[in-house]
């Protein structure tokens, strides 16, 4: 049997294209708004400045343009925390790498770690409004994030967006974690050693009863170099409802989570193809 080289080739380059190709899941935009630089800030209006650790603002909610129920409370604005989360009631500032549940009140973090954003070579948090598959959305971006205490020798990329999906039903949206780069998981004050190890961060949301059963947290969450980048769990290299990798989606219908939680690893079977391609390749070119 002879195969034709060129479809060898093209098809074998998409294959390993398609399994290997990271980088892609944040979505561009949802940055008309940056916040200052800071260590344990909330947004707040004009942004939040301050030098010192653990330095604080006062916090203003932002509103998102559209209401979430988010288990059975309706929602128009978030709190901007710069430790990698959002909260509803009040701003969360301090960082203490506990369990989500352990938060006792709602709060959704698509990277819970010492973020620490007052070294120049860090990026700042920004968000605002935009689109994602044709929806109305709101995101918050964490673009080359350093962590705490003024570290940047390695950052983070991630972001977190909420879809408008009221075409399904008052109040419905996706709630989306999108990851690009995952260098550091700890800061200098949770036992971390340049970034890693120590109290590691967590990536979830809760519900804020305080029970773990109603709390989300992907595997990996406090398990030092799980999530990061070449991690057997990495951020980067999994995907959650989505054909993207690092991309995780969580649909929220009537207040409750409806789909699969549990993680996929990038499909080596498509590796595992295009290397056969190859090998048939060169025995029939």
């Amino acid at each position: 049997m002879k195969i034709p080289v060129r479809f060898v080739l093209v098809a074998a380059l998409v294959l390993l294209w398609q399994s290997l190709s990271f980088g892609a899941a944040i979505v561009p935009g949802f940055d008309s708004t940056s916040d200052g630089r800071n260590d344990d800030g909330t947004y707040t209006s004009g942004g939040c400045f301050n030098d010192s650790p653990g330095g604080t603002c006062a916090g203003d909610p932002v509103l998102i343009g559209f209401d979430i129920n988010f288990f059975g409370t309706t929602n128009n604005s978030v709190f901007i925390n710069t430790n990698g989360n959002v909260t509803f009631d009040a701003p969360l500032a301090a960082f203490i790498p506990f369990p989500l549940h352990f938060a006792l009140r709602p709060i959704v973090a698509p990277f819970f770690a010492d973020v620490d954003t007052r070294n120049a070579d860090s990026g700042v948090v920004t968000f605002g409004n935009g689109s994602f598959g044709g929806a109305d959305a709101f995101g918050v971006n964490w673009i080359d994030v350093g962590y705490f205490d003024q570290h940047a020798d390695k950052t983070n990329s991630f972001q977190l967006l909420f879809v408008n999906r009221g075409d399904t039903g008052a109040g419905n949206f996706d709630l989306i974690f999108n990851f690009d780069r995952v260098q550091w998981e700890t800061g200098d004050g949770d036992f971390g050693d340049q970034g890693l190890g120590g109290l590691s961060a967590r990536v979830g949301f809760t519900n804020g009863s305080g029970i773990p059963e109603e709390t989300v947290e992907l595997p990996g969450s406090g398990e030092p170099g799980s999530l990061i980048d070449g991690g057997p769990l990495a951020l980067i290299s999994h995907r959650l409802n989505s054909d993207v990798d690092g991309r995780y989606i969580f649909n929220i219908r009537d207040g409750q989570l409806s789909t699969t939680t549990v993680p996929e690893p990038t499909s080596m079977l498509l590796v595992a193809v295009a290397a056969g391609l190859l090998i048939i390749r060169r025995r029939y070119a």
